[in-house]
């Protein structure tokens, strides 16, 4: 059995920096067993690479591709939380939020671009529970953020 970092690897993925709060928040919060990240960004070289409305100037394709980068950006605060992604025993459940037009009703295949990399990235692990929804607009006019819960190891 690989792990999080080999598959990470073997995708060619190279997790960045875990980014810095854009207001007056944390990153992530740990409490127990869990690790609750908040939302992410599709964030890559400190720069948001997707924005605006799916349904309106965003293709679905793009939408995908903004949501596995918050999925790359979570598990990077993952990794500044713990150390170790191997902590990591379970991903929980995310929440997916697309910045649509009122009459967009593909969120759940847009979030499907993080759901995917995450069982690719973790194995079964991987696998969570999940909220796709609408949003009217999402900071930065970013097209897509994500938040996560982990379950973690002591």
């Amino acid at each position: 059995m690989s792990t999080i970092e080999a598959r990470l690897s073997d995708l060619g993925i190279t997790l960045p920096e875990a980014a810095a709060p854009a207001a007056n928040y944390v990153p992530f919060v740990r409490t127990g067993n869990q690790l609750f990240i908040s939302g992410q960004l599709p964030m890559k070289e400190g720069k948001i690479q997707v924005t605006g409305k799916l349904g309106a100037d965003v293709s679905l394709e793009d939408g995908k591709a903004a949501a596995k980068l918050c999925a790359i950006n979570l598990l990077a605060q993952a990794k500044a939380a713990l150390g170790d992604l191997e902590k990591a025993t379970r991903l929980v459940k995310i929440v997916g939020f697309v910045n649509s037009t009122a009459d967009f009703t593909e969120q759940p295949q847009v979030i499907n671009g993080a759901s995917d990399f995450m069982v690719e990235a973790m194995g079964d692990k991987g696998r969570h529970a999940r909220s796709a929804v609408s949003a009217a607009s999402l900071p930065f006019g970013a097209a897509v953020e994500i938040e996560a819960i982990f379950e973690i190891a002591d």
